[in-house]
């Protein structure tokens, strides 16, 4: 398979009352923790849980719902962050999802070498499913922590995902 996640096993630091799920989750795991690895192309990316997640989680949610719907054509997507921006054109192709990346900045400084492999071909259901095992991750840590969230909304729809594909 040419894109997976591996969802670590991240410390995690106590939580008081957060704006959101994105908020929360950078307020939760400590700088030193370990990181999420996505492979692209076999090219592995850091994902710290502490920076980089939390700015793809308000995209990230909305992008997992949509592009299960049957009627999912295309979307744009800009991952924003520091050490994970990168631009990735997603359109349907049958079952499957085609993404056309731009990497921007990642961890390690090896941008060029993504850009190389910068397309990349993923069968839908295995798309939502390596991103579930970052979702299970947080939204796991989120209850054993107790975090209340002002606004739930993100983590609502991220819980409903999970509990569709369980």
């Amino acid at each position: 398979m040419s894109f997976w996640l591996q969802s670590g096993n991240p410390e995690t630091l106590k939580v008081g009352p957060a704006a959101d799920m994105a908020d929360a989750t950078g307020q939760m795991y400590p700088m030193s923790t370990e990181d999420a690895i996505l492979f692209w192309n076999r090219i592995p990316v850091r994902l710290e849980y502490r920076y980089d997640i939390p700015v793809l989680l308000d995209d990230l949610v909305p992008l997992l719902e949509e592009v299960q719907d049957p009627t999912f054509s295309q979307k744009l997507v800009h991952w924003g962050s520091d050490t994970f921006s990168t631009e990735w054109h997603i359109a349907r192709d049958g079952d499957s999802i085609r993404i056309d990346s731009r990497w921007h900045s990642i961890h390690g400084g090896y941008e060029f070498l993504l850009n190389d492999r910068s397309r990349l071909t993923v069968g839908i259901e295995s798309f939502v499913a390596e991103w579930l095992k970052v979702l299970r991750r947080i939204t796991a840590d989120l209850a054993i922590c107790h975090v209340q969230l002002e606004d739930d909304d993100i983590a609502v729809r991220a819980k409903a995902l999970l509990s569709k594909l369980n």
